[in-house]
Parts: structure tokens; sequence; C-alpha cells
């Protein structure tokens, strides 16, 4: 009797301005079945090398994460479809696991987690709540959905999930500068994602939890194993926090100025 054929894979990832680190994402996945690049708009080459490795790329305007990784998602023709950023690389032990379960994927089964170990500050952080930061990122097609709010959106599969081994690598910041300005970007959203959930308590935000997300990393999560880089990541985590609840208060205070309740007007709101 012969073996029935292995389900098929596509690669799906999306990207902005990543022409330094797309060809190292797209080496790690060329052995998927189709290989799809979702591209909103990059003024470097990202779209260049990504067609000159063999994807098919689509450039799309920037509709927020969890849109664009859906619409990624909704281009593959594969049986199976696995979510990757391009600052991220498959290794060679998962793409055996991912492999083993496309060969005998099991009845119910409509997704798989994968380890992910990040590189910051030029080491591997397996500390701080860092490691091993276990994600859905395998899905069959049409059996899952990414979700979430204005960041920290997550991928949800529609039945049973299938922990697997081998790490997907994470490249992130490309420095401190770098993570400085992500936080901006992602606590920018973050507060606005606050603001609609009707939240409250700005300043007992900014001033209880900075510390205690800092404790947690670096105390409770043994960051300290990790040397400085621990304890910087540890800093960072608390400086999010804090400028996250930071962005909710000035969003309330410029919702009362407008409104007339603030007592004081925006000056910078007219010309006058």
């Amino acid at each position: 009797m012969t073996a029935p054929p292995r389900a098929t894979l596509a690669a799906c990832i999306i990207a902005f301005n990543e022409e330094d680190r797309i060809g190292g994402c797209l080496d790690s996945v060329a052995w998927a079945d189709e290989i799809i690049v979702v591209d909103s708009g990059s003024t470097d080459r990202t779209a260049a090398i990504a067609r000159e490795k063999g994807a098919r790329v689509i450039v799309r305007d920037w509709p927020g994460y969890v849109a664009q990784k859906n619409f990624a998602l909704g281009q593959a023709a594969a049986d199976w479809a696995l979510s990757v950023d391009a600052d991220e690389r498959v290794t060679a032990e998962l793409a055996a696991a991912i492999r083993g379960l496309l060969a005998a994927p099991g009845e119910g089964v409509a997704g798989a987690s994968v380890p992910r170990r990040t590189w910051y500050l030029d080491r591997w952080i397996r500390h701080g709540g860092w490691y091993p930061d276990r994600r859905v990122r395998l899905v069959r097609r049409g059996r899952g959905r990414w979700e979430g709010g204005h960041v920290h959106e997550c991928l949800v599969a529609e039945g049973a999930v299938r922990a697997l081994e081998g790490d997907l690598l994470h490249l992130t910041y490309r420095g401190l500068a770098d993570q400085l300005r992500t936080i901006d970007r992602y606590t920018t959203e973050a507060a606005r994602g606050l603001a609609e959930r009707g939240a409250r308590g700005a300043l007992g935000g900014m001033i209880v939890n900075p510390p205690l997300k800092f404790l947690k990393m670096y105390l409770l999560k043994a960051g300290f194993l990790d040397g400085l880089p621990g304890f910087i990541s540890a800093v960072m985590g608390g400086y999010y926090v804090f400028l996250k609840y930071a962005k909710l208060w000035e969003l309330r205070r410029r919702e009362r100025d407008a409104t007339g309740a603030g007592g004081v007007g925006r000056p910078w709101s007219d010309g006058n």
C-alpha cells in the first residue's frame, strides 16, 4: 500500500522595508510548496529580493497587522499555511518537525505552536519571559485566523493544536534606537486600544505597573540570568508599560479638552 501524499505547505510573510532581513527569512522556508510575500509598499529592495527568491509578491496598502496577516493567509492555496515574519527564521529542526506533521497531521488537528527564540543585543535571550514564547504559527487552510486589537495579534486555530519542537528564530530590533522607535509606535496603538475599551486609571498604570513589569521580567522570570541584555530588556519592558499609560492619559486629556471639560483649551487646535 502506498502512503498518502504529504500535505502541501504555504509560507506566508508580511514585510515592509526589510531588504536586510527578507532574504534570510525566505531562504529558511525555501522548502515550502509556495511562498507568499505581502509587501505594504516598501521603498527599498524588499519586493525585488522576494521575487528573486521565487516568492509570489503582492503589494498592498497597510491595513494593520491583523488584516494584513489574514489577507496573506487567504492567498494560500496549499493545505497548510505557516505564518512567518520577515525578521524570523525557520530552523532545520523546526522544518523537520513541520514536515513530520504534514506527513501525519492526525484527525482534528487544526494548527501547531512553535517555540520562538529571540536574538537581542548580541545574544539569545532565554529568560525574562522571552523563551520559549510559544506561538501558534501553523494552521490548516481555512482553519485559522489572526485576531487581536491594535497590537499583540495572535493566530487562533479552529481545532486542536499540536506543540512542535524546533525553534523559530526571531532576529528582533536592529539596536536600542530601533527598539525605542518600535516601542513608540506600539504604545501609541496600545493606548488607543485601551481608550477604545474604556480603560481608566492611567496615573495608577504609570506609577504601579512599570516597576511590577520590571520585577516580573528581571526577578520572577529570571531575566538576570541573561546578563546585562536581560537587565536592559526588563527596563525596556517597564518603559513600554509606562509609555502606554502615559499616552492613554494624554488621549484622555485631549478628549476632555475637545469637549471643553478640561478647563483649558488646546492652544494648538487652531490658528487663533
